[in-house]
């Protein structure tokens, strides 16, 4: 597969206007100069959320730094053009925004370990390599890396809508395991900021089956697993190529419970395309789901 393929496909008109208008109208809020970076859209969101806790809070001080601060003050964090930030467990917050723990930069986060750095920098150059660059930049500017796991331990990762653009994810010693983890994060949010970016909304009242959930799930829950889930088959099929050691028989393992998934999933996925009302977001996750199932999976698309 050319490299060429996953960046086309995550190449659509809409998304970059629409996350420079949220970060310009954040920036209006907050009163500072907020750049229009993908990194820019992401911290927008952490401050926006920051200086909603410090106003409740009524820390002044708190508050004040989080209406001031720009991606010019976080250089600290960077590994370029991504921030990764690495909290303690007893960092993570709870709220009203999200059921699942979730970390907002502040003014006391460090840095990550130069070991966790150096995982990070190897596992984006991975991505890069298997043509997931753009993505990761785009949607994934934000890293947090929360457990480190042995790769027979479950691997938890997530992103919010509320703080698009960032990725929660747990780690292993492996840059191919993290990629595929970032891409899938990364690929949400993609979803998201399309949908958006392109008015499309989805009834609350239909449902389909997932056999990644094994449950029927709302329509934009099943897009959101056959198009996440069929970018990572896409990047693990090239990344297992050059891969070496215990990550080889992880990957192959990978590939073979996606290839059952999807088998389960594709007629349900038949039937949910249509709702997606925007042409340019519907082919993208056909021709990427088609891409992992072949065309028998994919002729009555």
């Amino acid at each position: 597969m050319s490299a060429l393929f996953p960046e086309a496909l995550v190449t659509l008109d809409g998304i970059a206007g629409h996350q420079h208008l949220r970060t310009s109208r954040i920036a209006s809020v907050l009163g500072n100069r907020l750049g229009s970076s993908p990194l820019d859209y992401a911290v927008a969101h952490h401050l926006l959320e920051g200086a909603e806790h410090a106003a409740s809070a009524r820390d002044a001080d708190r508050l004040a730094w989080y209406r001031n601060t720009t991606v010019r003050d976080l250089t600290h964090l960077s590994v370029d053009p991504h921030i990764v930030l690495s909290p303690r467990p007893a960092d993570m917050l709870r709220s009203e925004i999200s059921e699942t723990a979730y970390y907002l930069v502040d003014p006391d986060t460090n840095p990550a370990t130069p070991e966790a750095l150096g995982l990070v920098r190897a596992a984006i150059a991975s991505a890069t390599e298997h043509g997931f660059g753009t993505l990761l930049t785009q949607h994934a500017p934000v890293i947090c890396l929360l457990n480190r796991r042995q790769l027979d331990e479950t691997l938890h990762s997530w992103a919010l809508t509320r703080l698009p653009s960032t990725v929660f994810t747990d780690y292993t010693s492996h840059p191919e395991v993290l990629a595929r983890d970032l891409i899938h994060e990364a690929a949400h949010n993609w979803l998201n900021d399309a949908l958006a970016a392109h008015d499309v909304r989805f009834p609350t009242d239909v449902t389909f089956f997932s056999p990644w959930r094994g449950t029927d799930r709302p329509v934009f829950g099943l897009l959101h697993a056959c198009w996440a889930f069929a970018l990572t088959v896409l990047y693990v099929r090239e990344a297992r190529r050059s891969a070496t050691g215990a990550v080889v028989p992880f990957l192959d393992t990978h590939l073979r419970h996606q290839a059952v998934q999807f088998a389960a999933a594709t007629e349900h996925l038949e039937q949910a395309l249509p709702h997606v009302t925007a042409h340019e977001v519907r082919e993208r996750i056909v021709r990427a789901v088609g891409k992992v199932v072949g065309p028998a999976g994919t002729g009555c698309w």
